[in-house]
């Protein structure tokens, strides 16, 4: 349960910094304002799911929450992502880096300590069935 309360935190928090900067300007930008309006609403989303539902698909979003936001983010500071072009400075901005690099390790942690994703369970799923010819 540590691990999901952990992932809940982080994209909360990202979450959260998304829906700060929307209302600080960005809600202006016809593509990053939707698209930050749409992370604040998904996080916080994901976060009551990883609290709620004891299933490995919260935190495969989470895992993908934190990928996609961050990996976005490293797209707009190097070449640009639909015009926005970012620099690695500000409290907010290494906040929802944090949050979202912690997204990522804390949904990947919970998803392989899940029993669907055990190595007994996958060699089992895995394992080539031969007859038994005795």
């Amino acid at each position: 349960m540590l691990v999901r309360v952990i992932a809940a935190a982080a994209v909360l928090v990202s979450a959260a910094v998304h829906l700060r900067l929307w209302f600080d300007g960005f809600s202006d930008d016809h593509v990053v304002g939707p698209a930050f309006m749409l992370n604040a609403v998904a996080g916080a989303v994901i976060a009551g799911l990883l609290l709620l539902w004891r299933h490995w698909i919260p935190l495969f979003l989470a895992f993908g929450f934190g990928l996609a936001t961050l990996g976005a983010f490293v797209l707009a500071s190097t070449v640009g992502f639909f015009g926005a072009h970012e620099s690695w400075t500000g409290a907010y901005v290494w906040a929802a880096a944090i949050s979202e690099a912690v997204a990522i390790v804390a949904g990947g942690l919970g998803l392989l300590q899940d029993p669907l994703f055990s190595r007994a369970e996958l060699q089992n799923r895995l394992a080539i069935r031969r007859p038994n010819l005795h």
